[in-house]
C-alpha cells in the first residue's frame, strides 16, 4: 500500500506528489536542502553542487559509476515553507521541468509534502511516468520518511 499521492494530470502537464510525514516543515526543509540528509534518502548519491540560494545550481550523482546524473537551478526559496528548482536528468538533456516542493503544517508534529513537477510538453511527462517515476518516487519519499520520522 502507498503512502503518497500520485496524480497524473496530462491537460496542465503535471504530476503531482502528496504525502504526510510525521516531522516539522523545518525538519523537511533540511533534508532537501542539505548535501549529508540528501544522501541519506536519495538512493546511492553522491552531492557534487549544492548551492541553496535562488540561481543556485545543484547537481546528484546516482549509481556506483555515476551513471545517473541529475542538475537544476533554484528558482524560489521560502524556508521553511517552499522550494522551485528546474529538474534536468543529464542522460536526455534538453528536457527540463520545473519542480516545486512546498511544506505545509497539517496537525501536531504533522507536514503535509507536496511535489509539483511540471513539464514542457505531455512527451516529456508521459516519458518519465513510463520511466518508473511512480515507483522511484515512491522508494525515496519513503527512505525521506525513515531519515525525518527518526525519534
Amino acid at each position: 500500500m502507498s503512502n503518497t499521492e500520485f496524480v497524473v494530470d496530462k491537460d496542465n502537464l503535471e504530476v503531482r506528489l502528496t504525502r504526510v510525514f510525521k516531522a516539522t516543515p523545518e525538519r523537511l526543509w533540511q533534508a532537501h536542502t542539505q548535501a549529508d540528509q540528501i544522501v541519506q534518502w536519495w538512493s546511492d548519491t553522491k552531492v557534487e553542487t549544492l548551492e541553496v540560494k535562488v540561481g543556485g545550481k545543484w547537481r546528484f550523482v546516482s549509481g556506483e559509476h555515476g551513471e545517473h546524473a541529475f542538475r537544476g537551478e533554484f528558482k524560489e526559496l521560502d524556508e521553511p515553507n517552499k522550494i522551485v528548482r528546474t529538474f534536468e536528468y543529464e542522460p536526455m538533456a534538453g528536457h527540463v521541468m520545473t519542480e516545486s516542493v512546498t511544506f505545509e503544517p497539517v496537525g501536531e508534529g504533522e507536514t503535509k509534502q507536496t511535489t509539483v513537477s511540471k513539464y514542457a510538453n505531455v512527451d516529456d511527462l508521459t516519458g518519465m511516468v513510463e520511466m518508473g517515476m511512480r515507483e522511484g518516487a515512491e522508494d525515496g519519499l519513503n527512505r525521506l520518511a525513515a531519515l525525518v520520522e527518526k525519534a
